[in-house]
């Protein structure tokens, strides 16, 4: 496995964007990496967007946003689209992440996978490559009943303390899924376990990429 390391331009912090369809996506598929990012780049840029959510649920991912991304500069994007059914909100899917797009260019996107289960889902992984085209995207997985984890190509290995804060957050951050089946901590830290195991690592978060670039670290001598 080769390692590979977030970089952004030198005159200006690493910017991430994170997408969800609903409140609580981007913490179960990404939120041990947004903690990773918020302790170990100094400056770092989110922009934060939720495409659906009621005012309670809105309010959870508002303290999420704080809590997994503590001294980062955080912009809200909170939206009330029709839970269960972004496909036939589309237009307004994409409308929403072509003006973070014109505003905001990210070096780094956090969002579901276009093969997830769930509709919502599915539709903005599909959506998200038609509109950012030149930044880094990387497709999260949220566990569910569907059954529908793949393989994934890129990982992100977790220390111990960065797992087990996950799940400490989840559970602090979103009361209203407590009575959730699926809803513990087994689920979260076995989830990271299994991806950890894949990547020699304890725990960690696993993501697919559609596509990459691989670029030398500086020209090689006496090439053209």
């Amino acid at each position: 496995m080769l390692p590979l390391y977030l970089s952004a331009p030198s005159d200006r912090p690493v910017r991430v964007l994170t997408v969800g369809a609903h409140p609580d996506d981007i913490e179960i598929g990404a939120g041990g990496s947004l903690l990773s990012l918020a302790e170990n780049y100094p400056g770092l840029q989110v922009h934060y967007v939720v495409l659906t959510g009621t005012l309670e649920r809105h309010g959870e991912a508002r303290h999420a946003a704080a809590s997994f991304l503590p001294g980062a500069d955080v912009a809200l994007d909170l939206h009330s689209l029709p839970e269960g059914k972004l496909p036939a909100a589309w237009a307004k899917v994409k409308d929403v992440l072509e003006g973070v797009a014109r505003r905001w260019p990210p070096d780094l996107i956090l969002a579901p996978s276009w093969e997830d289960s769930h509709q919502d889902h599915r539709t903005i992984g599909e959506i998200v490559p038609t509109v950012f085209r030149d930044s880094l995207y990387l497709a999260y997985e949220v566990p569910k009943w569907d059954g529908d984890l793949g393989h994934p190509s890129v990982y992100v290995p977790l220390p111990r303390q960065i797992a087990n804060r996950k799940a400490e957050l989840l559970n602090k951050c979103f009361p209203s899924q407590h009575g959730r089946d699926w809803w513990d901590d087994e689920v979260f830290l076995g989830m990271a376990r299994l991806r950890g195991m894949e990547c020699r690592s304890r725990y960690a978060e696993a993501f697919r990429c559609a596509k990459s670039v691989v670029l030398p670290l500086s020209p090689v001598a006496g090439g053209t």
